[in-house]
């Protein structure tokens, strides 16, 4: 099995310009990720990490952090379509590619690692993705910033068997009554990290997007809206470990208050 990490850094984001390249701690954002995906990568057979980007500017950084660089073109619609088109600008073939997004350094390794584990035990998978079980403390943070920035951070509902039912940029599902003595809210987080079955994103590239998925920003409900499963993977974090991506300013800075 060959196996691909892909790491989409785009620079022309419109709520945060040359976002790969902002610094955490000193090191820029998309290092942190490529450290990441390097460090899974090395346990295993097989795996190549990859970046693709539209910018000259992250291409000339990935050369200087000694990573593979592909060049795609500067209109691909989501991250996921960009991953595909440098999968189709280089020779090797793989049989799953993991989408692990240039602006996610938090991501803690173990969820790159489910994702390939679950591949590699069930390799008819469609899609995988991780997802967090907040506690109420996570939960009383995560309603807080989306009082400042309100399309940071997404939420999923999933049935019994692990399936994704929804996803949105809305804290799902509303909750009535909450009873505080469980252990942990009933919201689950989605952790913005993708694996795919090669011929599935080949796929999903191909359906025009959905109406859903341009309401909410997200490109996953295109998956649902055309009736293709999402299978979720729940991963263990410890309580204020739940972000993993950075979509703004704001967002960069609750980042270096982690580190801090």
């Amino acid at each position: 099995m060959n196996i691909a990490i892909i790491i989409p850094a785009r620079y022309g984001s419109s709520r945060f310009p040359g976002k790969p390249l902002a610094k955490i701690g000193g090191q820029t954002m998309l290092s942190r990720v490529v450290d990441l995906a390097r460090g899974v990568a090395t346990q295993h057979k097989n795996i190549d990490v990859l970046v693709t980007t539209e910018d000259q500017s992250i291409a000339a950084h990935c050369k200087e952090i000694d990573v593979v660089c592909v060049i795609t073109a500067a209109d691909c619609a989501t991250g996921s379509d960009r991953v595909l088109a440098a999968l189709n600008k280089i020779d090797k073939r793989y049989d799953f590619v993991i989408n692990l997004q240039g602006d996610a350094p938090f991501t803690p390794p173990e969820v790159i690692e489910a994702l390939i584990e679950t591949f590699l035990d069930n390799p008819e998978i469609n899609v995988v993705t991780p997802v967090h079980q907040l506690g109420w403390d996570d939960l009383d943070r995560l309603r807080e910033a989306k009082k400042i920035t309100p399309f940071s951070g997404t939420t999923v509902t999933i049935n019994a068997g692990g399936q994704a039912l929804w996803f949105s940029k809305n804290i799902i599902p509303a909750i009535r009554k909450e009873d505080r003595s469980a252990a942990h809210s009933p919201i689950y987080q989605h952790m913005g990290v993708y694996g795919y079955r090669t011929d599935m994103l080949e796929k999903f590239c191909a359906l025009p997007q959905s109406h859903y998925e341009q309401l909410e920003g997200l490109e996953q409900l295109r998956l649902l809206e055309n009736g293709i499963a999402i299978q979720t993977v729940k991963i263990e974090l410890d309580s204020g470990l739940i972000q993993t991506g950075i979509d703004t300013p704001e967002d960069l800075e609750r980042a270096e208050k982690l580190l801090s």
